[in-house]
């Protein structure tokens, strides 16, 4: 599902004008990413968590130039659906 197909089905459902759903839309979009950028992990209850998750340092093998390089640790977006979010999935 794309953006704009979420934003259709929001409007339908609520029968507010889809200009209005997508700047809601856009903007919980760049809040969710603004709080990560700080650091500060989102929690919707019912439905996730948007988190930050730390890869250590590792090494790395380019396989083709048999080479061996160093991948530095890095912090990377990451998201953890609720149970009851995975045993809808599952159910289904």
């Amino acid at each position: 599902m794309t953006k704009a197909e979420i934003v259709n089905e929001v409007a339908k459902a609520t029968g507010i004008e889809k200009i209005a759903v997508q700047s809601v839309v856009e903007s919980f979009m760049e809040n969710v990413k603004d709080s990560l950028v700080k650091g500060n992990p989102v929690y919707l209850r019912g439905f996730g968590s948007f988190i930050i998750k730390h890869r250590a340092e590792k090494a790395a093998r380019n396989i083709t130039k048999k080479t061996t390089m160093t991948i530095p640790a890095h912090d990377i977006p990451a998201f953890k659906p609720a149970k009851v979010f995975v045993n809808a999935v599952k159910e289904k």
